[in-house]
């Protein structure tokens, strides 16, 4: 088991007043292990097993009928029946109310496990891929930030870019509009349907975090990657 995030390297440069008498020492990096998979989270809000071709429902879904046939299925996860709470439970491992995401963001409450503030003893497996060498993204829906931390001015830390997603693009509450939605790049407010009369939120989250792909696998091509993409409701 390995302790995260890691400790700090020893010191073990020679510093003398000459550098023709020190010796550095080259920065350790971290690197996921040889083979690590890549990693692709696709949620869909209010769908349960029932629903999909791939678990024996009557809705066609041919595209994750040939995923699961080249992996396993897993058909024993305890969905919430609510947006935060299952995104907490499913990013975190953990029971929701572990996660202190008893209920929606937007109706939290102080009671223990129902504050909406997830706990820093509570890592995400973003998090955990991220300091194992992982370049790790979420596009879409996130609803899992405090109401009163959703503004522009932060804090960030329940932000998905403070949850171990190095790339957010997306909106952070339980719903929004599908042709002017209200979306964040990292933590800054855009538009991207101004001037656009064929704009569709599913197509731009889409392009987004094909291209996101693209660059991640062009500029560090041995790096798995860690991708969540939501559709909106």
């Amino acid at each position: 088991m390995v302790d995260l995030p890691p400790a700090e390297p020893p010191f073990s440069c020679v510093v003398n007043p000459l550098a023709k008498d020190s010796t550095p020492v080259r920065p350790s990096i971290t690197y996921p292990p040889s083979g690590a998979p890549n990693v692709v989270v696709v949620l869909l809000d209010d769908v349960g097993f029932g629903a999909p071709s791939t678990f024996g429902g009557p809705i066609p879904t041919p595209a994750l009928d040939r995923v699961a046939r080249a992996g396993l299925r897993y058909n024993q996860f305890h969905t919430t029946a609510l947006c935060s709470p299952t995104r907490a439970a499913l990013l975190t491992g953990r029971n929701h109310h572990t996660a202190h995401m008893g209920t929606i963001c937007e109706i939290a409450y102080g009671f223990p496990g129902y504050d909406s503030v997830i706990p820093q003893s509570t890592a995400t497996v973003a998090q955990v891929l991220y300091m194992n060498g992982y370049s790790t993204a979420l596009f879409g829906k996130a609803h899992l930030t405090p109401t009163w931390e959703t503004g522009p001015a932060g804090p960030f830390d329940r932000w998905p870019t403070g949850l171990g997603f190095e790339r957010f693009y997306g909106f952070l509450g339980g719903d929004t509009s599908q042709y002017e939605p209200a979306l964040y790049d990292q933590t800054t407010p855009v538009e991207p349907h101004l001037g656009r009369d064929d704009y569709h939120l599913s197509e731009d989250l889409a392009d987004r975090a094909i291209d996101w792909i693209r660059l991640q696998q062009t500029s560090a091509p041995d790096r798995p990657a860690n991708t969540r993409t939501n559709l909106p409701s």
